[in-house]
């Protein structure tokens, strides 16, 4: 009785996600402006851009870590070189594709890459268990050099 009783007072973006996506979508189409939830609408708009720039800066993390694998831990470069590179072409084309979508994207990218690069950093340090100060404390390439589908960095010894 309490639940139906919540569930009554509770508006049907908190009820029904979904539901109030698609009664959204249709007001907006049928220019039924006077009944969207905009305090809502507007949230999620808002949302959508952190969305898009949080996707870019895991897969930025994720390109570094590969990066550092394939040019530092050589105990495991035989048995795991197809699939780190695999992994660094997967990474760079999904942060391309986002790019394409989104040139307006690329100021932030520039203005996080430090902060991904040293995320990388201590995710390959934990999982290679090379210590943190044999990476370099700067990212190892410029972002058109990450990006490049030709660019590998050197291999350390």
């Amino acid at each position: 009785m309490i639940t139906e009783s919540r569930q009554i007072h509770k508006s049907l973006y908190e009820a029904d996600f979904n539901l109030w996506v698609a009664k959204t979508a249709k007001q907006l189409e049928s220019k039924d402006f006077e009944s969207l939830d905009l305090q809502n609408l507007i949230e999620e708009i808002w949302d959508l851009s952190r969305r898009d720039k949080k996707k870019v800066q895991s897969l930025l993390i994720r390109l570094f870590e590969h990066l550092l694998k394939v040019s530092y831990w050589k105990s495991e470069l035989v048995n795991n070189k197809g699939h780190w590179l695999a992994e660094i072409r997967n990474f760079r084309q999904q942060i391309n594709i986002e790019l394409q979508d989104s040139p307006s994207l690329k100021p932030y990218i520039l203005q996080v890459l430090d902060d991904c690069y040293q995320k990388g950093r201590a995710i390959t340090a934990d999982r290679s268990q090379i210590p943190l100060e044999i990476f370099p404390n700067q990212a190892i390439a410029n972002l058109d050099q990450i990006l490049d589908e030709n660019w590998l960095p050197e291999h350390k010894t």
